[in-house]
């Protein structure tokens, strides 16, 4: 008897396994993004010449869901270029930089294309296409300030910096500088920039597009590139590449952003990011 109810106990612990199993695949299961004939993208609509919000639709600006406003700029550009190329609708979602990453794990939308870098540890927590642009590292500073002058990052020893929350500028290259006194990261890249305007900081460390657009709209800021010195700021290859993040196992669609992607080149990728600059509020 004992031996019979060990048997059944047994088949049923068998039968319950398979089913968590069959349970497990569905809940893995990949979702098709473009099913519904949108590409629904998140980015701040706040970080020229990346991605910013204006009032109306000129130069090709598109709606912002659930506002009034619209959203342009370089991602913007390559969002809608890779949603016409996969026939599909374009929707954009405006959120908080620290909002993209959780929205693309939920599902809330399809895609991030907001200039992240593709780090390591954003890939513990989404997926990355292919680098839709390469951004090197840059430092800003007044040009009546003593670091104007700087051939390298020793020159920046002791500025008072800051940079944007939850990037490589703030988390890796403010940290590179000999002591340096380094305010609390800012929210966006406005703040950031408004912080060294107004005399918070010293100096500030972002990326070319973004140092470009700033001198438009504060010419008296100068950029610091030591790109072609020995004392540039040390940073790997995958944290100056930009990617668009998505949920992770999204093989389908990485594959469908990739195989666009592939299509382009480095100068299609600069005449964009270039035609972004020329057109953003910053310039008016």
């Amino acid at each position: 008897m004992k031996s019979k109810l060990l048997s059944v106990l047994l088949i049923l612990t068998l039968v319950f396994a398979v089913l968590m199993t069959g349970c497990g695949n569905d809940a893995t299961e990949e979702r098709d993004a473009l099913s519904d004939g949108v590409l629904t993208v998140a980015m701040e609509c706040g970080y020229a010449p990346y991605n910013w919000t204006q009032k109306d639709a000129s130069n090709g600006a598109v709606p912002i869901k659930d506002s009034p406003d619209y959203a342009f700029g370089y991602d913007v550009m390559m969002a809608q270029h890779i949603a016409d190329e996969l026939g599909v609708e374009l929707e954009v979602v405006k959120l908080d930089w620290d909002s993209l990453v959780p929205a693309v794990q939920s599902g809330t939308v399809d895609c991030v294309i907001a200039g992240q870098s593709i780090t390591s540890k954003r890939l513990q927590s989404v997926d990355f296409s292919e680098p839709y642009y390469y951004a090197s590292i840059v430092g800003l500073t007044k040009a009546d300030s003593p670091y104007a002058s700087a051939k390298g990052i020793s020159d920046l020893a002791g500025a008072t910096c800051t940079s944007q929350i939850n990037t490589v500028w703030y988390d890796v290259c403010l940290p590179q500088l000999e002591n340096a006194n380094i305010l609390p990261a800012q929210e966006s890249a406005p703040t950031m920039l408004v912080s060294l305007n107004s005399g918070i900081c010293e100096l500030v460390v972002t990326d070319m597009p973004t140092a470009k657009a700033a001198i438009i709209a504060y010419p008296d800021m100068v950029i610091l590139d030591f790109s072609e010195s020995d004392g540039n700021f040390e940073v790997s290859e995958e944290e100056i590449n930009i990617g668009i993040s998505m949920q992770k196992g999204s093989a389908t669609l990485k594959e469908a952003i990739d195989g666009v992607l592939n299509k382009l080149t480095v100068d299609d990728y600069t005449k964009m990011m270039d035609d972004a600059i020329a057109v953003q509020p910053l310039s008016n």
